[in-house]
């Protein structure tokens, strides 16, 4: 929540201080162009703040969670798109207004005398192809890879837009403070990325060098991956948490994959366990031993830290027992521990589940079943847990096993900041 605060208040505060620069360095008397302009300064700003979001600073990550993050990422690059384009817009017709041009020639009129435009129209031009394919249909139909890779063009827009801003934007060829201020949030902005995305994920790799000391077989298509590497004491992941995993080897090295600890860091080693559900996590159970495993991470709120209650209930279905697994073994205090799976044998890591809530103390029920009826509606949820508006809740599952869940802990008065999930989605 803290974190969640402070990130609006910078923004709310940047908001205020581009407010101020734009009306110290006055006003068009043209009302289209004065409206370009400040949305043009709001899209700007906008961007920076993604940057931010996208930069995946451990601090913002463990406090807000990649989820959240992401979906925020999502509606400002909306935000951003039709700012900008509305900044094209205003501006245009503002200053064919005055002139004796259409808007498409004064467009072009523009881009040839003045300095920068040109440079704003290209990259125009790549936030809305990068919007285009981010829309809801256009993703569903693209490889994660594909979407990424066009998603990295979205850099050399930032890039167009600041040089563009400096050279052109009013509100700082008229203000060395507004300028020095401008620098300022991009600098701040663009090495949060480079540290992020870039230095953090290098320098933990070179320090960790982990490798796949083995594969095991779960299931007919769930395997596990045990990897150990260098120092692993000193590498900050929890329960809970999830790392984008590259196997470098010749056909697999430019694929990352997110995948969750299925077992708690001890130290020493670290497990992921996944289910065959494409190409790529389809091709782990061929992983040979000793190969180098690069990981980007660890990310994710879906952590113990975030707990308010001594009680806890961890609620799992499917695959996605890997991060409650793991949960189980670094919660402390009675816990009880709810697996929906359609049959028994869809049940993975069981055993070990079963063993560790021995250990633990806690209480662990497998409810198995066809989807209808809901196993997991409000009034067979309390049968089962009486007391759950008392106890945080740790859910992780299929996306409408999940949907329904939060509905039942909805209905059932359970409060907002006791329940914590993660959809582990990094494209929105």
């Amino acid at each position: 929540m803290v974190a969640r605060t402070g990130l609006y208040a910078v923004l709310a505060a940047n908001v205020a201080v581009v407010g101020f620069f734009f009306t110290q360095a006055g006003f068009a008397s043209n009302t289209l162009i004065v409206l370009g302009r400040l949305t043009g300064l709001y899209g700007a700003l906008l961007m920076a703040f993604q940057l931010l979001l996208v930069a995946r600073l451990p601090w913002l990550d463990r406090r807000i969670g990649m989820d959240r993050l992401t979906s925020w990422h999502r509606w400002t690059g909306f935000g951003i798109l039709w700012t900008l384009l509305s900044h094209a817009v205003f501006i245009t017709f503002g200053y064919a207004e005055s002139s004796s041009l259409d808007p498409v020639n004064q467009l072009v009129d523009l881009a040839e005398t003045v300095e920068g435009v040109l440079r704003a129209v290209v990259a125009l031009g790549i936030i809305l192809v990068v919007g285009a394919v981010s829309g809801r249909f256009a993703r569903r139909r693209l490889a994660y890879e594909t979407w990424h890779f066009i998603h990295l063009y979205t850099y050399v827009a930032v890039v167009l837009a600041f040089t563009h801003q400096v050279a052109a934007g009013t509100t700082f060829t008229s203000s060395s403070v507004a300028k020095t201020y401008w620098y300022g949030v991009w600098g701040v902005a663009l090495a949060s990325v480079f540290v992020g995305r870039l230095v953090l994920p290098l320098w933990r790799n070179w320090r960790h060098q982990l490798r796949v000391t083995a594969v095991v077989p779960e299931a007919d298509n769930v395997v596990s991956i045990h990897m150990t590497g260098k120092d692993l004491d000193r590498m900050p992941a929890q329960a809970g948490q999830f790392f984008l995993w590259r196997f470098l080897t010749r056909d697999r090295w430019w694929q990352a994959n997110p995948f969750s600890l299925s077992a708690a860091p001890d130290g020493r080693t670290l497990r992921l366990t996944a289910k065959a559900a494409g190409d790529g996590s389809a091709a782990l159970r061929h992983v040979k031993v000793g190969t180098r495993v690069f990981a980007e991470g660890p990310y994710g709120a879906f952590t113990a830290m975030h707990r308010t209650r001594p009680e806890s209930l961890l609620i799992a279905g499917g695959v996605g027992v890997t991060p409650i697994r793991a949960l189980l073994e670094e919660l402390h205090g009675h816990a009880v521990v709810i697996y929906r799976v359609a049959t028994d044998r869809d049940a993975v890591l069981y055993d070990e589940l079963r063993d560790l809530a021995h250990a633990k103390g806690a209480e662990l029920y497998l409810v198995t079943g066809p989807v209808s009826p809901d196993k997991l509606a409000p009034e067979e949820l309390v049968k089962l847990v009486p007391d759950v508006a008392d106890r945080d809740v740790f859910l992780c599952g299929p996306p409408p096993m999940m949907n329904a869940v939060l509905g039942s802990l909805r209905e059932l008065g359970v409060p907002k900041q006791q329940i914590h999930f993660e959809r582990f989605s990094l494209a929105g």
